[in-house]
């Protein structure tokens, strides 16, 4: 029967062609009309006939049009629908945009009959996409059809699922999908399979519940259902092949009967047997028996037999020859397999046939790992395949030399590799190939000279192409030094007269990436070389200036190289003509340089203080808040300028740009990870009664997929260096002979070991062209013997490494005891070792602290009496009162770091700060203690202007005093608030007094919201008044975020619920000061600077809840570790945990 619905299903394509009998004249299509195969044909042949892509845009449009209006007559019929579909389709599959049609393509999958069914359902696969939003209109359709007893209507909804179907509405149609599953015909059930396929790759969470099913559809009785199910276990196999041991029989047996040939004869290609079944089942195979002895025994007798019956001559033998290879040399090896796949590998690379010996040279550089003499079999072919036409050729022998390369052979590899990477035009090659040598080098180089040229071939064939990675590990390399102090030197002053005679040359152009190492090595260590004038050296960096070719980003590399050099010289005509030249230069970036030069050059010692010799890698100390920039935060946000977004937030709305404004399929807390960690909580979990892990960073939106796969951090410390895992490495030392790496003149001479010694009597019978082979590949294939040490890459390597970077730790960070924090402290919190800072007290008179002090001093008295007092009325009593003082430790966590973070302690006061004017006493019905107190916002000689803040549960009350300072009365006294971007005052905006008497005190009080969510605004307004002339008082009001929030009481059950529901989440690690010490003074500091609500202490984690006015709820999660502070906030505003975050800091830096 499945035969018979196949051969129906292919010839329904051509009932298209057949000339619809109610299209003709006097037909349901109206007289006139042509069948869709002649209108489709004539246009075909119309644009084919056409001469330019300008004729065939108009002749498109025009078709389009015609289209458009025929879809959208209300008369159209379901047949002439389909007609149109079709042509719809060849414009979309010519690159012509006719989104007007989706919509009707949608329609006819869901009206339409059979065939018409079938053309809306394909013209849906070709038009949208998995997340295209018309797909929700399908989804009803697509349930109905898989619920008919039409077997080609099931079979054309499961094909379309299997293609394109949202993820969101998978549960909907999974159920029907799963039935199908154990359908009487077999086509349905292969179809099904290849649904749940495509299921597993978008929501594999969703399809876990029926793995046993999967395991009934390898036993299928049909060869294609089987075969499709192997899709999915060849997936699930790739993350975790551990599970699935068990069924190794069952693949070896299905291959067994494959290769005999036991499957139906349709299944053949060319005689032979399922070829591309035997691949999937080999890579099986493979992945099972890795490293596994007892399973790879059960698979030496079927990969025996398929490297046998492989011997047809085709290109699909060749292929699953290949993966024979491949999986004998992937599983535990048996020496009779591993000597047929060599001698198989032998065949394709001594293959005349390019595409056998490409197949030969990747399976020879897969293999070289488990036995690198068999390179030296084929070393001749392999010399050969280096002069190769084809470039691909060419590519993929000099990946197995760099597979090969060791410290006797790397010169010559490394030049093989610079002539193609000098030849190559293709962007991917070179930033491939350039990485390679740039490791090579670093790894094997012999000398210092050898190093420093290699690097500046790299530098300038690669261009600016080459990954950004690979300078900075150059000039990390230099400023980090060996275990040579003397060497270190070496290799820089090596290194500067190389950049300096680079740059004598005439007419050198140089990429830019290029021309920045070259700056920093001249800015850091040019005097190091001291036969050179200095004066010499910024000359030609004066002269690289003012190149035409020279971006604005390396002009700021070489003006920064111009200032580490005038740091070390007395006087310069250079430096002064650079100044003179670049101050008035277009440049902005350029004529800032020159005035920081200008006043760094005018004072020497804070010149010399600021750029210490060879200071690159000394401890840096960071003021990880960026404080300094407060005032000016604070400044452009009361402007109106938007809040910061973190970089997931940009991402996210960028994401949602892209897709337009769809509806939200986001569920609301269903979405529970399988398991829960130790180290975390996977998706939307309340964090209520859980211990939340390492993962805090990033959106909630991107959760699921962070912590899924998050980064375990076992230490944190030095693991992995230029030559591998450096304790392997440590371990293994003493237990190998390191070779000695080979000079120049050694290598080139042949001195390479047994198997160069055994040519070298018949050398000189060979014509000059063989020998020069046999030359050339007893330097290249030199260390592989079979007693020799071999470096490989992609192995724990042997060799003695030429530049091996020292430890510049502390000894304190040495210590065991620190190392024994850090280690405990990573596992458990991770993420947190990027943000945290270390006391304060350990930098006092330090520069930075100085700046800090300026930068808090030129805040406003008013801002500072906001910011620091809080309502009494407002704090409440909870479980922050019973939370213990113990004390974390305070150890930084950046024990294996060279930059400490500082966090200096805000000042409340700055010295020589003006004085405020004497503040009226407060009517007796005002002093209630949800008030700030009064503060001066301006005056003139005759009125004296007050704020004072009252803090309601439903706004914000503010009360302004108006004092008259004279002796006589002020009349017509009018307080108006001018409009504000994010405030609002109600009850009007202006306050009438016919009269203020003489030393009175008037007040004005107006309720204020927040219209626009911003961190701080300002709120302005001007006081008219009559004296004896007319005088205007304009005046502002700083006002905080914090004035507008209000602590939201709940119990904890009603946040765990909540915390699910919210969307927008925001997390960050703050320090705590030792005056705070615990989560209870930590808890306490947010809940009287902020008016937060404690609803809940569990452990070492608390819960705060707050509102912004009116009714916005903001979630918070905080937890205390090592004198760390982790916050999570979540609410459905995207911009208030921004917002609130930002405060949080402040308020524990002003607490310190």
């Amino acid at each position: 029967m499945s035969d018979v619905v196949e051969r129906t299903l292919s010839a329904l394509p051509g009932l298209l062609g057949q000339h619809d009998p109610g299209a003709g004249p006097g037909g349901a299509g109206g007289p006139g009309r042509a069948s869709a195969t002649s209108r489709l044909g004539s246009l075909i042949r119309s644009i084919t006939a056409l001469t330019s892509k300008h004729e065939e845009e108009k002749l498109i449009q025009q078709e389009l049009t015609s289209l458009k209006a025929t879809v959208s007559a209300p008369n159209t019929t379901l047949r002439l629908m389909k007609e149109c579909m079709v042509r719809f389709i060849y414009c979309e599959m010519l690159g012509y945009e006719s989104s007007f049609g989706y919509i009707h393509a949608i329609k006819l999958a869901q009206q339409g009959n059979l065939l018409e069914k079938r053309v809306g359902y394909l013209a849906v696969s070709l038009f949208l996409h998995e997340n295209h939003e018309l797909l929700l209109l399908l989804v009803n359709t697509v349930v109905k059809d898989l619920q008919s007893t039409n077997l080609v209507e099931v079979c054309m909804a499961l094909t379309v699922v299997s293609q394109i179907f949202p993820r969101e509405m998978i549960p909907a149609v999974l159920p029907l999908i799963e039935d199908k599953l154990q359908h009487s015909k077999e086509i349905i059930r292969r179809k099904a399979v290849q649904a749940l396929y495509k299921f597993y790759l978008i929501a594999p969470n969703q399809v876990q519940h029926i793995h046993d099913k999967f395991r009934k559809a390898l036993c299928d009785r049909d060869p294609g259902v089987m075969a499709a199910s192997l899709h999915i276990y060849l997936q699930m196999i790739k993350e975790d092949s551990s599970g699935y041991k068990d069924l190794t029989g069952s693949f070896v047996t299905i291959l067994k009967q494959v290769v005999g040939g036991k499957l139906p004869i349709d299944f053949n290609y060319h005689s032979v047997p399922a070829p591309w079944l035997q691949i999937q089942l080999l890579r099986i195979l493979a992945l099972l028996g890795k490293d596994d002895p007892s399973t790879s025994e059960l698979m030496y007798d079927v990969l025996d037999e398929s490297l046998r019956r492989a011997d047809i001559n085709h290109n699909i033998t060749y292929a699953i020859l290949f993966e024979c290879v491949q999986t004998i040399y992937t599983i535990h090896p048996k020496s009779e397999l591993l000597e047929k796949a060599a001698k198989c590998i032998g065949k394709f690379v001594l293959s005349p046939k390019i595409n056998l010996k490409y197949l030969g040279l990747k399976a020879l550089t897969y293999v070289i790992q488990q036995d690198p003499n068999l390179a030296l079999q084929h070393q001749m072919t392999i010399i050969e395949c280096l002069d190769h036409p084809d470039s691909i050729i060419k590519r993929e022998t000099l990946e197995l030399l760099y597979r090969i390369t060791n410290g006797q052979n790397v010169i010559v590899i490394v030049q093989k590799m610079l002539g193609y990477l000098k030849e190559s035009k293709e962007e991917y090659a070179i930033i491939n190939l350039a990485g390679k040598i740039a490791e090579l080098a670093e790894k094997y180089a012999p000398d210092n000279g050898w190093f420093i040229q290699t690097m500046n071939a790299v530098f300038s064939v690669g261009g600016d192409v080459v990954h950004p990675e690979i300078p900075h590990n150059f000039l990390r390399l230099l400023a980090e030094g060996f275990d040579d102090g003397k060497e270190d030197d070496q290799l820089r002053v090596y290194a500067v007269r190389s950049y300096l005679a680079l740059l004598d040359e005439e007419g050198a152009l140089y990429p830019q990436k290029f021309l920045q190492v070259m700056s920093w090595v001249l800015g850091e260590y040019s005097s190091l070389v001291t036969d050179v004038d200095p004066e010499v050296i910024l000359t030609k960096l004066h002269s690289l200036l003012k190149k035409t070719f020279v971006t604005s980003e390396t002009k700021a590399w070489i003006m920064a190289a111009v200032t580490k050099i005038a740091s070390r010289t007395s006087c310069s005509k250079t430096v002064d003509t650079l100044i003179q030249e670049f101050s008035s230069s277009l440049d902005t970036c350029m004529r800032q340089h020159a005035f920081e030069l200008k006043h760094l050059c005018e004072d020497k010692a804070l010149m010399a203080n600021l750029l210490p010799f060879d200071a690159s890698c000394h401890e840096m100390v960071v003021d990880a808040s960026l404080s300094f920039l407060d005032g000016f935060v604070a400044e452009g946000l009361g402007r109106g300028a938007a809040p910061y977004k973190p970089h997931h937030q940009r991402q996210e709305e960028k994401l949602s740009q892209e897709k337009g404004d769809a509806l939200n399929f986001e569920p609301y807390g269903l979405s529970f990870a399988s398991s829960v960690s130790a180290a975390g909580v996977t998706g939307r979990q309340s964090p209520t009664g859980l211990s939340f892990g390492s993962d805090t960073s990033g959106n909630s939106a991107e959760t699921g997929h962070k912590e899924t796969n998050n980064l375990k951090l076992e230490g944190v410390r030095k693991l992995w260096g230029k030559e591998g895992y450096l304790p392997k490495r440590e371990n293994k030392a003493g237990k190998a002979d390191e070779p000695q790496s080979a000079s120049c003149g050694s290598v080139l001479a042949g001195q390479a070991g047994d198997a160069a010694a055994s040519r070298s009597d018949g050398a000189a019978g060979l014509p000059e062209q063989d020998r020069e082979k046999q030359h050339l590949a007893s330097t290249l294939f030199v260390g592989l013997g079979s007693n020799a040490a071999v470096s490989l890459m992609g192995k724990m390597d042997t060799a003695t490494q030429k530049f091996k970077r020292k430890s510049k730790i502390t000894e304190a960070q040495n210590s065991e005891e620190m190392s024994d924090f850090r280690n405990s402290a990573a596992l458990d919190f991770g993420p947190l070792l990027d943000t945290v800072p270390v006391s304060v007290e350990d930098y006092e008179g330090n520069i930075h602290t100085r700046l800090r002090e300026a930068s808090l001093c030129s805040q406003g008295i008013v801002e500072d009496n906001l910011g620091s007092e809080t309502p009494q009325s407002l704090r409440t009593s909870g479980p922050a009162d019973r939370l213990s003082d113990s004390r974390l430790s305070q150890s930084s966590l950046f024990a294996d770091s060279n930059i400490d973070i500082f966090q200096p302690s805000p000042s409340t006061q700055c010295e020589g700060a003006g004085e405020t004017q004497p503040v009226p006493s407060l009517p007796a019905e005002l002093e209630a203690p949800a008030r700030s107190g009064a503060v001066a916002l301006a005056q003139s000689d005759a009125l004296a202007l007050y704020s004072c803040k009252g803090w309601t549960d439903d706004s914000l009350l503010l009360t302004l005093f108006l004092s008259n300072k004279t002796t006589s009365a002020l009349h017509a006294v009018n307080l108006v608030f001018e409009e504000a971007e994010h405030f609002q005052v109600l009850e009007g905006p202006s306050c009438q007094f016919p009269v203020i008497e003489a030393e009175r005190v008037e007040r004005c009080q107006r309720c204020v919201r927040m219209d626009r969510l911003c961190t701080q605004g300002v709120l302005s307004g001007f006081v008219h008044y009559q004296s004896e002339m007319e005088t205007r008082l304009e005046f502002s009001i700083t006002l905080s975020l914090v004035d507008f929030i209000r602590p939201m009481e709940m119990s904890t059950e009603d946040f765990g619920k909540l915390w699910l529901s919210l969307s927008n989440d925001v997390k960050q690690n703050v320090k705590m000061s030792s005056s705070q010490g615990s989560l209870s003074a930590a808890l306490n500091t947010l809940q009287q600077k902020l008016k937060l609500h404690v609803v809940d202490i569990i452990g070492s984690e608390g819960i705060l809840a707050c509102r912004l006015l009116p009714s916005l709820p903001c979630l918070l999660h905080c937890r205390a570790h090592s004198g760390m502070l982790a916050l999570w906030f979540r609410s459905p505003c995207a911009a208030l945990p921004d917002a609130l975050l930002y405060h949080c800091q402040k308020a524990m830096e002003e607490s310190q």
